[in-house]
């Protein structure tokens, strides 16, 4: 416990004193909130009055509360942003005197104190120089003593702050905008910071300084409740964890959630990420309006030295730009014309919409409002022209991210797609995604703009993409359950039922070919036929390529690789070729490449392992070339523990396995007798440079002769990099995939990513007496899945409850 948590008997606090009463009052389960927070700062004041009567102040001076504490806003772990007052009268050894009566019984208490002691000159010269301290100091107020010389501080402050605010406000905006580049965005993070991430307490407090200056103001509703919730949340936070901190960390969600009374950590973060978001648009609308009037001040002195000084008695006239029929630009922002009317034209609320986003332009506040307020509801389905002005909403690209949130803000999208309600705010755990499900859904439509000429419907590429995780606000899978939400949203909107079949069906197998090509093996023909079979034609297989690449791209940098792209490509190109009425090669009628034949032959001839490397740099990008791995060959004379081994000394090497294919080669018998084991493998490097083939061949040698002990080296090099505290993986999970092989029984390992992984696996599986045909890697984030090809040392598939006793075998080894 805390000096802060106990009542300790000092002569300024006592058993009954202040400690007690302040800890008493912050576990009173009845009174929270704002009722709390204004009795704590009620119960500070007395406290700090009694302690600057009993000092015997001198005349002219004022104990001033300032900040959230001036505002009567005390969390519990809060600051004491404080200034002692005086007006230069009084005797400085006085004052300082003063000053140690108070400050250090605060310390005692081991609360944070924030403190000065400045005259009013002093504190107007310091708000001028310090635009922080200026903003503390427009929240002033008067704690104890001499009231008249803070109400003079407050008329000073005030009317310089209103008198520079065309200096100050851009200031202040600078100062926002490089914070929310550190912070980040509070609506998306997944452990933000109440306060000083964009959409936090900071920027509700620049909103207040912003109406201070009665330069503009920002939209009021909603915002005073937002501000709540997140103070709300952050009493919460000061009360589970004991600390002054900010940092909604994960381990803490739980129990803030159930300080605030809520069902679980969800649903605190969806009311944290609703408040941000009305915090944030509020800034966006505050501050377009504010450079909106400095323009416009700064453009007046011009026009009239243009006029020659004649000021003409009025305003000059305001241009109006057309830009769609009831939509007009005016001052940088599309806005209604006047003889718009909402009311009788439903479409209005996309028309402008479409129009801004391709326009570039922010929606206006008004606009936006106005068609909230009186627009006539779409009717069912929705006629062509509202269709058409979605699709060319979401083609803006990043322009409709504005737009959207603006409609979004005011209610306008769960209006026109009530099922937009549960995906809204929802949060994701999986620290790959960077987005919200809504937000990442819009960000998917707008990655899915700069690809829509590669397909031949465009607009339905961009609504399978705004749809594609629509599920997520269900149970179960999200693909499933998305899908039935798909064709009912795609109805309603207004398309036919062919069409709709093909946005159902984008929106059930989004996620098909980023799995199948880095999960499963391509060169199995039972594995492009089952993806044929989903997808059905061509033009669903092109939409379906196109929708993997934007939903990639939108989920985060993990998400989406050089490496991805090119498995992704390589399984669409078979898969065309079956839609096309071709047959897909037999792998097992494939001869060995004149490179695995030349290192076969080698190899059956020293009797000793040879390896090749070989790179091969693609381009995503023309602009951006990004190696997409290392083709490593190896070949072997046939022996155990082959796969533990190859896999071993490249996790020492740090080479990251993608992908794994092992076949035996048998050689002409006047050559020599047995067969030769041949690996092809995708590797790359963590970081650095590749290794050299002879380092790895060295390794190799000594791996399978015993001389080198790759588990014990692994483990070595875990223990000098040990895992964050508090980190608990979940256990690893191994399935017997059923993936309709002719060729394998396939295994499915998912498991946390580590070096050595593979390693364990093929450890694990040596004395399953199987043989791994082939072996793909796939890594999301912290999370792996690899799937393994595997058989009967004679070739031929496992039985059912063979492979289940193997899966949980392996899962009881990986353990």
């Amino acid at each position: 416990m805390t000096s802060l948590d106990a009542s300790t008997e000092t002569e300024d606090s006592g058993p009954g004193g202040y400690a007690a009463a302040r800890l008493l009052l912050l576990h009173e389960k009845e009174r929270s909130g704002p009722p709390r927070r204004t009795a704590l700062a009620r119960l500070t004041d007395d406290w700090l009055s009694g302690l600057f009567a009993a000092a015997a102040p001198p005349r002219g001076v004022a104990l001033v509360a300032v900040g959230g504490y001036g505002r009567g806003e005390l969390s519990p772990r809060s600051d004491l942003d404080l200034l002692l007052l005086h007006d230069g009268t009084a005797d400085q050894a006085a004052v300082a005197a003063l000053a140690d009566r108070i400050w250090y019984p605060v310390w005692d208490l081991g609360i944070a104190l924030d403190h000065s002691v400045r005259t009013l000159a002093e504190a107007r010269t310091t708000a001028g120089e310090d635009l922080k301290v200026q903003l503390g100091l427009l929240d002033a107020r008067t704690v104890a003593g001499d009231a008249g010389i803070v109400a003079a501080l407050r008329t000073t402050v005030l009317a310089d702050w209103r008198n520079q605010a065309p200096r100050r406000l851009p200031e202040l905006d600078a100062l926002c905008r490089e914070r929310a580049e550190r912070a980040g965005e509070l609506q998306y993070l997944l452990e933000p910071d109440l306060k000083e991430a964009r959409g936090g307490l900071r920027d509700a407090q620049a909103l207040r300084a912003v109406a201070a200056s009665w330069l503009a103001d920002a939209p009021r509703e909603g915002l005073d409740d937002a501000r709540r919730r997140l103070l709300d949340a952050r009493d919460a936070l000061h009360l589970a964890t004991g600390r002054a901190t900010d940092r909604l960390a994960l381990q803490e969600q739980d129990a803030v959630a159930a300080e605030l009374g809520l069902l679980d950590a969800d649903t605190l973060l969806r009311e944290v990420y609703e408040a941000a978001r009305t915090i944030s648009y509020a800034t966006d609308v505050t501050w377009r309006e504010v450079h909106r009037v400095l323009k416009a001040r700064s453009a007046r002195p011009r026009l009239r030295s243009l006029l020659g000084g004649r000021s003409g008695g009025g305003k000059p006239p305001v241009e109006r730009t057309p830009l769609a029929e009831g939509v007009v630009e005016m001052d940088g922002e599309a806005v209604l014309a006047l003889s718009a009317r909402p009311e009788r034209d439903p479409v209005l609320p996309l028309r402008a919409a479409a129009a801004a986003a391709q326009s570039a332009l922010p929606i206006s506040l008004h606009a936006v409002r106005r068609l909230a307020a009186t627009a006539k509801p779409l009717p069912v389905p929705w006629p062509a022209e509202a269709r058409e002005e979605l699709v060319t909403l979401l083609g803006a690209g990043e322009a409709a991210v504005p737009v959207w949130e603006a409609l979004e803000a005011e209610g306008l999208v769960t209006r026109l797609l009530p099922d937009w309600e549960r995906v809204r705010c929802r949060p994701q755990r999986n620290p790959v995604h960077t987005w919200t499900v809504d937000r990442h859904l819009v960000e998917t439509a707008v990655r899915a703009a700069s690809l829509t000429r590669r397909v031949g419907r465009p607009d339905l590429l961009l609504v399978a993409a705004l749809l594609h995780d629509i599920g997520k606000g269900w149970p179960g899978d999200h693909s499933v359950a998305g899908e039935t939400i798909a064709r009912d949203v795609a109805t309603r909107i207004g398309f036919d039922r062919t069409d709709v079949g093909v946005i159902a069906t984008a929106v059930r197998h989004h996620l098909l070919l980023v799995e199948t090509a880095t999960r499963r093996d391509l060169d199995d023909p039972a594995t492009v036929q089952t993806v044929a079979q989903a997808v059905g034609t061509l033009g669903t297989l092109e939409l379906l390529h196109a929708l993997t690449e934007a939903d990639a791209l939108a989920t985060g940098p993990a998400a989406w690789s050089t490496w991805r792209a090119s498995l992704v490509a390589d399984l669409v190109k078979r898969v065309a070729g079956v839609l096309a009425g071709e047959t897909p090669p037999d792998p097992e009628a494939a001869a060995p490449s004149a490179d695995q034949e030349r290192l076969a032959i080698e190899a059956l001839r020293t009797g000793e392992p040879v390896l090749a490397l070989r790179t091969e740099p693609v381009a995503a990008e023309p602009e951006e070339p990004e190696p997409v791995g290392v083709e490593l060959l190896i070949a072997l004379p046939d022996q155990p523990g082959v796969l533990p081994a190859v896999a071993g000394v490249l996790a020492l090497h740090r080479l990251t396995v993608r992908a794994a294919d092992l076949r035996a080669v048998e050689l002409p018998t006047v050559l020599g007798s047995g067969s030769v084991l041949v690996l092809d493998w995708r590797v790359a490097a963590e970081y650095g440079s590749l290794p050299e083939a002879a380092r790895l061949r060295a390794d190799l040698v000594r791996a399978l002769d015993g001389s080198l002990d790759v588990p014990a080296r692994l483990a070595e090099r875990d223990a000098a990099y040990p895992r964050r505290r508090g980190l608990t993986a979940p256990p690893p999970r191994v399935t017997v995939a059923a993936a309709d092989s002719r060729l394998a029984t396939v295994i499915e390992v998912r498991a946390q990513d580590a070096p050595g992984l593979l390693h364990r696996i093929g450890r694990a599986l040596e004395g399953a007496a199987v043989r791994v045909r082939s072996a793909h890697v796939s890594t999301l984030g912290a999370n792996a899945v690899d799937t393994l090809y595997v058989t009967r040392p004679d070739g031929s598939l496992l039985p059912d409850e063979e492979a289940v006793d193997l899966a949980r075998a392996l899962e009881a080894a990986l353990r």
